[in-house]
């Protein structure tokens, strides 16, 4: 009786003794990983004037400057991003029973890493800009279909951990935006040439994603982190989940459009770790998430250039960081919001479905505005 009664506690003692996530080093852990899943869409978007600069070069013709192609960077690029998001993200959900885990999300990580050297070495080599949009815009499509397959992976890995670690990842994926927006404007403020202050830009997310991957390789050699993944192991757990706005100088779009953006983005996300209103059962909710649609017609009244048909309502540079505030803030928000309420609203059984349902929504509805994209830059 005494050996089974010491048995017992001596289980009870390392039961308590793996739930301690000691340091919070699991939570620093996913919170890179999040990190690592949109610093390549982050890194894109922040250098799309670094793109542009080198696509739509200008010529002086009869005593005027114009541009030889116009190529729709910003456009393509976002439609490129998001088509692959949806369809491996959708991929992902049916086919990840058959690939392992680590090859999902430690082989995406190696992909997206090798992509980004690419890019860098890109910098150095001069090409023809037909090829060069072309290489680019296979670059980016390939990188986030392995972002779709890894964003998959990783909310199913998370949802396996008790709640708090779910909003510790998106909270990361929230900082990625801020940390391009970051580097963009010190690659800027260095005193390097353009094309020198550009490569070492694309470095900084080869070294962050290398990181990255020694982050989650340290994952199973945590105790805590055996203890949730192990004891689910036998279970299906996948939770399947630049164009110019302002005529200024050169610091106004990383910081009013990326760095506000990214960074009152990733504040809207960790607000819901403290304040989650409206509740889950509210039908304020879909309310709340529905009105950001007035979003929309605001930013096309700023003073984007050029114009054709919209008049411009808020001409000053001040009315736009505002809504571009609240805009990012509410995005941040609804958007944790929602993907933590989700699996709440079902019974247990269905949350894993839930969630994969809710990131190929989410996949969905960055697609559609892509495409909308096109005919909304000719309204304007």
């Amino acid at each position: 009786m005494k050996t089974a009664a010491f048995r017992t506690s001596r289980n009870m003692s390392t039961k308590e003794d793996a739930t301690a996530d000691r340091g919070f080093l699991v939570g620093i852990i996913f919170f890179i990983l999040g990190l690592g899943t949109l610093l390549p869409w982050n890194f894109f978007m922040t250098a799309s004037m670094y793109f542009n600069n080198k696509l739509n070069a200008s010529e002086w013709k009869n005593g005027t400057l114009t541009v030889r192609k116009e190529y729709y960077f910003n456009n393509w690029m976002t439609l490129l991003s998001q088509l692959p998001l949806l369809l491996f993200t959708l991929l992902n959900s049916i086919l990840y029973q058959r690939i392992s885990e680590k090859m999902r999300i430690a082989g995406s990580l190696l992909f997206i890493l090798l992509l980004f050297i690419l890019t860098a070495v890109l910098v150095k080599v001069p090409m023809e800009e037909d090829r060069f949009f072309s290489v680019t815009m296979a670059t980016i499509w390939f990188i986030n279909s392995f972002v779709a397959v890894l964003q998959g992976s990783l909310f199913g890995l998370v949802g396996l951990l008790p709640q708090k670690y779910s909003a510790v990842f998106m909270s990361g994926q929230g900082l990625a935006g801020t940390f391009a927006a970051f580097a963009m404007i010190s690659a800027l403020a260095s005193e390097a040439d353009s094309e020198t202050a550009a490569l070492g830009y694309f470095i900084t997310p080869c070294v962050v994603t290398l990181f990255t991957i020694m982050c989650y390789m340290l994952l199973p050699k945590l105790e805590f982190a055996r203890f949730y993944l192990d004891k689910c192991k036998s279970k299906s757990y996948e939770l399947e989940t630049f164009s110019q706005l302002l005529p200024t100088e050169r610091y106004f779009i990383p910081v009013c459009c990326f760095l506000i953006f990214n960074f009152m983005d990733w504040i809207g996300r960790t607000v819901t770790s403290l304040v989650q209103w409206p509740p889950k059962d509210s039908r304020l909710f879909p309310v709340l998430v529905v009105s950001r649609l007035i979003f929309v017609p605001l930013l096309m009244m700023c003073n984007v250039q050029e114009r054709h048909l919209l008049p411009v309502l808020f001409s000053n540079d001040l009315s736009f960081a505002a809504i571009m505030v609240f805009f990012s803030v509410s995005s941040g928000y609804c958007a944790c919001l929602s993907m933590t309420y989700a699996p709440q609203l079902v019974e247990s059984k269905d949350g894993e479905t839930a969630g994969a349902l809710m990131t190929f929504f989410l996949a969905l509805g960055l697609s559609l505005g892509a495409g909308f994209s096109f005919p909304l830059r000719f309204m304007v």
